[in-house]
Formats: structure tokens, sequence, C-alpha cells
């Protein structure tokens, strides 16, 4: 059975692959519901976005369940290091002073030759992380003593002692020709590099989860800490550039075996951690909107978001068919008891001759933001309706959650029509003369004027001009070296390279992808030796690999996010250089495929085994395991990585189509209309906001039939979606509607990136002409400049051979 997907089967025979669930492909659900019906009586799903999950789910997800011996084996080494230094004792007893003399003696032991001893005290060095388990009761008691523990094991140097053995297992040719070669990678094949990885990701984790309760001198250490994992400290390159390298020599084949969702989870973490989260991104674009004397936002778009509800989703095609079916089988039964109901006929509100009415109906209740049961669905005979005035049955929505935008473009375009509308000429750019155009003009140029948006990009584009236009005059630029800066000159090189890769595994990872030959192998961190030899051990491995996916795709959608945001804010074509290469790698298309699946099954799978969670399996004993309790999964609504991973993607397609027509086009040509509709089944209002946002750009070219269809669809962009004033979005009479050269718009967004990259960072090619030229002779000889030593070394030589053995024409020199 082809547990991966995309790679890594089990050797299972057909009565075996009969009792295996396949949940990421969604042919396991706990759905009740037929998929038929839809989802318009779904409960609102209780997920709130944040940057991370609960911590205790983030440490879970490091491990795959395959891993769960390997604990005991931590906890074994350290207590053989613990007793060679250390009385009979218990870490939890001992005081400050001798907790830090024993970090101390691993780290010094790590230094050692010997690569089996080595791993040992890593092995030991990786239980002082986990919270040394076996000493404590509960969960609490072990996350109180990882946090005690990672801070010593920080405040010791062990981090970057961890940094120089990563590097040397990255450049280990041995293991990786070796791995090369093997015909099936699994779990033996990356065991040093994950035990490192493992240490890493806990501190890095630990540290960055800021509590109220922590001593000052940690908060120091958590401040310092950040800088250091964002600056070039570590290799001569952040940290993040380290790790963004082992992916790129995964996806070339180079090293299969690295553990690759530890290497994403250790990136996505060193990223939230050093360049901020969302919370921090909304906090920078104030601050930097201050600097720049720009007006305040509108609003705190994370609050709007929170306060928002979610929306009924709109009736698909088979509702539509049920009702219809469900009317007729009551008209049939209203025929035989006519004279029963006559009176009830004359007044039924909901009496329709075709399926329309019904989606207008619908329409009409959208604003309660609740389901409810229609009443064509009860088959009982509704008694006679109570008449309500119409006061009552109407129900507005309070308001509009976002305040309308409105670009400089849109005041100028509006002008350039009404002057030549009205007056026959036209002003270019000029906004403020409102000669000869009526006044119902004038109150509405002042209604665009109150609420014009000028963004941080667009005072960024137009600084980048003015230091095009003016190489000489316009002074060297003040390059704030932020950690998002360095981060962005570190992947700069090869960030298409960078990109290119993680779509790769993100393709491998997505539930949608089959099994390929030439698709990358992502399983080399799960599967075990030895192939499971019974149905329960293949159950088990099945949830693992669906598990390991998932949080693979949670990890590249928050990179990828996480990094285009940021960009944006440092320079918005720094966003736009990694925008157009995720778009050049087929980005859309393939955030298109993840979302043509049966999205609620996605959702809501259970592709977890509780008891086995760390810490919880290290501290309870374990229950034994059935095929029944692995069927049922947690009790959860639903699963938050899948949720928080779809939102993700969802945001990075809106990132990348925002206000670029030829990339809407993209949309339209693939079709994507039907498969976000799909979408807005899950009952979750920011999931919903993003799907409605990407609905509206495209919803001009989707043609007439389309919009008078999906009517409902219509209702809630525009109840949820924020207005740019004079956006004709549902009526397609914008001229960016016409059909032109959309291969013109992205070479041209090209030329200016590379302008842009050239100009900043491209120092050694800049122009000769613009460059300043010393004419003076005695300060062009009195110049120091710096021989190579092995050049000093051989100066005799050099003079001998260059200047003593050759004839010089002095003659013909001084003319």
């Amino acid at each position: 059975m082809d547990v991966g997907g995309s790679s890594g089967g089990l050797p299972v025979n057909n009565k075996q692959r009969a009792m295996i669930p396949n949940k990421s492909r969604g042919e396991f659900t706990r759905n009740p519901r037929k998929d038929s019906e839809g989802l318009s009586e779904s409960p609102d799903f209780e997920f709130e976005y944040a940057d991370t999950d609960k911590w205790a789910a983030e440490l879970s997800e490091l491990y795959s369940y395959t891993e769960g011996p390997e604990f005991a084996l931590n906890r074994k080494c350290f207590e053989v290091e613990f007793k060679t230094h250390v009385s009979e004792k218990k870490w939890t007893e001992l005081d400050a002073a001798q907790h830090r003399a024993h970090a101390m003696c691993l780290l010094d032991s790590l230094e050692v030759i010997a690569r089996e001893k080595r791993l040992k005290v890593a092995r030991a060095i990786l239980y002082l992380a986990q919270g040394t388990f076996a000493e404590c009761s509960s969960e609490a008691e072990v996350q109180h003593w990882m946090r005690y523990n990672i801070f010593l094991l920080l405040d010791v140097g062990t981090f970057s002692a961890l940094v120089e053995l990563l590097n040397m297992e990255i450049d280990n040719s041995a293991a990786c020709s070796s791995a090369v070669r093997k015909p099936a990678i699994s779990l033996a094949d990356s065991t040093d590099l994950r035990v490192l990885l493992n240490i890493m990701y806990l501190m890095v984790e630990t540290i960055q989860q800021d509590d109220p309760a922590d001593k000052p001198e940690w908060k120091v250490i958590r401040e310092t800490f950040r800088a250091e994992l964002g600056s070039p400290l570590f290799n001569n390159e952040p940290i993040s550039v380290m790790l963004f390298g082992m992916v790129t020599k995964f996806c070339s084949g180079h090293a299969p075996h690295f553990p690759m969702k530890k290497v994403l989870l250790l990136l996505w973490k060193s990223i939230l951690f050093t360049l901020g989260g969302f919370e921090q991104l909304q906090s920078i674009k104030v601050c930097k909107r201050e600097e720049l004397s720009l007006p305040p936002l509108p609003e705190d778009s994370i609050r709007v978001i929170r306060s928002m509800r979610a929306a009924s989703p709109p009736a698909s095609a088979s509702d539509l068919i049920e009702q219809q079916q469900k009317r007729a089988r009551r008209e049939h039964k209203a025929l035989i008891k006519q004279d029963n109901l006559d009176a009830f006929n004359e007044k039924d509100p909901y009496k329709a001759d075709d399926s329309r009415e019904d989606e207008d109906d619908n329409d009409d209740n959208d604003n309660s933001m609740e389901p409810e049961t229609f009443p064509l669905e009860r088959d009982e005979v509704m008694p006679p309706p109570i008449p309500h005035p119409p006061s009552e049955r109407v129900s507005f929505p309070k308001g509009l959650p976002w305040a309308p935008k409105v670009r400089e473009k849109d005041i100028e375009n509006f002008l350039e029509s009404s002057r030549s509308k009205f007056i026959g000429y036209t002003l270019g750019n000029d906004t403020d003369t409102v000669v000869g155009l009526p006044r119902p003009i004038h109150e509405s140029i002042r209604t665009l004027k109150q609420h014009k948006y000028v963004s941080i990009a667009e005072i960024q584009i137009s600084k980048e001009e003015e230091f095009q236009k003016t190489p000489l005059s316009g002074g060297e630029e003040e390059v704030e070296m932020s950690s998002t800066e360095l981060l962005y000159q570190g992947i700069l090189p090869i960030l298409p390279q960078y990109m290119i890769a993680l779509l790769k595994i993100l393709l491998a990872a997505a539930p949608t992808s089959k099994a390929k030959t030439d698709s990358i192998n992502i399983l080399a961190d799960v599967l075990p030796e030895e192939m499971p030899t019974t149905v329960l051990q293949s159950m088990k491995l099945g949830v693992d690999v669906n598990r390991h996916k998932e949080i693979i795709v949670k990890a590249i959608s928050a990179i990828l996010l996480l990094l285009l945001k940021h960009f944006k804010l440092n320079h918005i074509y720094q966003f736009e250089y990694m925008a157009q290469h995720l778009v050049f790698a087929n980005c859309i298309p393939l955030i298109l495929k993840f979302f043509n699946q049966n999205i609620m099954s996605y959702i809501t799978a259970k592709n977890s085994i509780s008891v086995l969670d760390f810490p919880y399996c290290v501290v309870h004993e374990l229950p034994e395991l059935t095929a029944e309790s692995l069927e049922a999964g947690d009790n959860n609504q639903f699963c938050w990585r899948n949720l928080f991973s779809c939102i993700n993607l969802l945001r990075i397609l809106n990132k990348l189509t925002k206000w670029k027509h030829s990339r809407t086009m993209m949309l339209v040509v693939f079709k994507s209309a039907p498969i976000l509709k799909r979408a807005l089944k899950v009952k979750q209002a920011m999931m919903q906001l993003y799907v409605l946002k990407l609905l509206k750009v495209q919803t001009k070219y989707l043609g007439r039939q389309w919009r008078k269809s999906n009517m409902k669809t219509m209702s809630a962009i525009y109840q949820k979606v924020r207005h740019r004033l004079n956006d004709d979005w549902a009526y397609g009479n914008d001229l960016d509607a016409r059909p032109w050269d959309f291969q013109a718009e992205e070479c041209a967004l090209r030329a200016n990136i590379e302008r842009f990259n050239s100009r900043r960072y491209d120092k050694s090619h800049s122009n000769p002409d613009f460059l300043p030229v010393d004419n003076c002779l005695q300060s062009v000889l009195g110049q120091r400049v710096d021989l190579p030593e092995d050049f000093q070394m051989n100066y005799d030589l050099w003079l001998e051979r260059e200047v003593f053995s050759k004839p010089i024409s002095w003659e013909e020199l001084l003319q």
C-alpha cells in the first residue's frame, strides 16, 4: 500500500490494505452527514488563528511516533553520563551550581572525536532538553524542567557547539554517498542529524515562549539569543540560511537522508523567532507608517478578523436538486390532502417555482451568519406561519467590517473619465482641478479623497524611482540592518532554488499528490528499519505518515507566508522578487491542486494518537493500542494544523495575485472558482474571508451567468471583503478587465526588481561611468594595496622573473 502518497510504500497485502484508512485522500472521515448535503448545518469551528499552536502541540509534532523508543535510549545515555560525574542524587535534587557544572561537563564531552561517544553525549543533552522526564510526575512538571534546563544549556554555550556539529554532519560526504546508494532510507540513516536538530528545535521553541514568570536574566538571554540567531554569527550567515541550504541539498538528491520535517520545523521557528510573528508585523507596520508620516491604519486587521463570524456556505447544485425533489414529493402529498391544506398553501412563504428562488431566500438569511434548517427540508407539513410586520423580518448587517480604501490611481482614473465625459479634455495626474465638472462629481472626489490610502509600498516604489533617476545626486540610501534585511541578503544569491525546493517538498506532502517514481522521498525520518508485520502496526504507521505530511505542509505554508509578509514590509521589491519566483515555480496551480480535494475531510482528519504524543507518552503508562482506538482518534472537532495550513496557503495565494492582473487570469485559466467555492463549506470566518477575496478579484472575468447563479457568494463578498470605492469588481467594467499583454506586466516588474537588486546589493557590477575618478598621481601612488600572503613570501622570485630578467626600454616608457 502506498501510505505516503508520493513515496515510501509499505509491504502489506490486499486484506490489510482494506483495513488501513487512507485519511490523507479523504477516504476516512468522521463527518456523519453525507457529502451531498453540504455543510449548511455544521457548527462553526472554534478556531483561533495564531503564529503557532499551543506549546505542548508544537513540542509533540517534532517527534514521529516511530521515534517513540528513543526516549528511553536518551534517558539511559544521560543516566550513564550522570552517574560517572555526579553522586547517586537525582537531577531535580541538585542545586543550580551542580546543574551548571554537569552541563559544562556534557558540553566538554561533546567535543570528542569518536562518533559513537559523541552521539551518546548528544542524547544525554537531548534528555536534559526534554525535561528529565523520568523524574517528573506530570506534563506540567516536564515543561517546567524543560524551560529550566534549556535556559541553562543556552547559557553555557550549547547552541553554538550544536551548530558546529550540524555543519559537520551536513558536510559528511560519507553519510551522503551511503544514503544515495541505499534503495530504502529509514530512521537509522539520520540518527545523528535528528538528535542535533531535536535539541536545537526544543531550544528555539522553548526560548521564544514568553512567560511572564520568567526571571529577568532569562529575558536578557532570550533577547540576546534572538539577535544572535538573526545575525551572521554562525558560519558567517544567519541560521535560517544554513537550514535553507539543507533543504536545497535534500531536494537536489545529494542528501536524501536529511530529516526534512525537523529541518523545516526548525527553519520555521527560527524565522518566527528572529523576524517576529503576526502581532509584531502589525506593530512594525504602524511604526513604519509613523516614520513615513503616513496616516494611521484605519483598523487593526487582526482584531477585525477575530471578531468576524462565519457565513453559511452557498448551496451546491446537489442541494438545489435535492430540495426540488423534496418539493415535488410534498406537492404530490398536497394533492392528496388538498382540502386540509388549501388555507396553508395560500399563505406559504416558501412556495417557489424553481430552485433559484430558494437560493435567493438563503441569500436573504445570510446576514444572520447562523446555520438553520430550511422549511423545504422538513418532511412534516408546516403549520400556518404567524404573520410578522416587515420591519421584524428584514435583518440588516450592523455595519461593514472594513473601512473602504481608495488608491491615488483610482482617483486619477475617475477624474480622467469625468473630464473626458463632461468637458472633453484631460489633465494627466492632476487630482485637484475640478473646474467645469458638475457638483455631484465634486462630492464624489471629496469622498474618494477622504478614504484615500497610501501604502508603505507606494512610498518605497517612488523612492526607488528617484534613486534610479538620480544615482549621483540622490545620495546613499540608508539601509537598516534588521534581521529581515540580513536574511534577505543571505538568501538572495540562490533564492529561486530555495523557492523551488520548498514547493517540491510541498507537492510531495500534499494529500492530492499521486505516487511518482521521480518525486522526492520525504519519509526518511518516519519509516522504521523493519517494516510493520501486523495490521495494527500498519495502521499506526499509516497515521504517522499522514501526520508527518500534514506537519510538513504546516511548516512550509508558515515559512512562505512569514517571509512574504516580512519582505513586503522591509521593501516591496524584496517581496516582489520572492513572489515572482514562486509564481515562476508554479506555486499558484500547486495551491489550487492542494484545495482540489474534500477539504472538510482534510480539516477534520484524525491523524494523531494522543497517548503517543510527547510529553504525555513519557509521563503516563501507555494503554494498549487497538485498531478501534486508532480509528477513533481524538475528540477534537477539527485538526488545528490542517486548518492553519489551509488559511496560510490561501493567504499566500492572495499575496501572489493582489493587483496582478496576469496572475488573476491564472486563477481564471486554472478554473479556481469551483475549487474555492467548495472551500467555503468550511465554517471558519478567517478561511472564508480569504476564499472570498480570491473569488472577488476574478469575478469580473467569470461572466454574467456565473455571477447570476452565485448570488449568495456575491452577497458574502459584499459583506465580508473590504470595498474599493470605485472598483467595479462585480460588473467587469474596469479598464483592467480588458485583454492586454499580461506578459509585459511581469517583464516590467522583473526589470524593476533586477534594477533594485543590482543597485542595492551588486556593488561589483556598478556602472563605471558613475564611479568617482582619482586623477591625482600622488594619491594614486600613495594608496595602500593589500598583497596576498603567498605573494609576499615569493616576492624575490617575482622580482627576478617579472623585473630583472626582462629588458626595459626606458626611452619608450618615458615617452
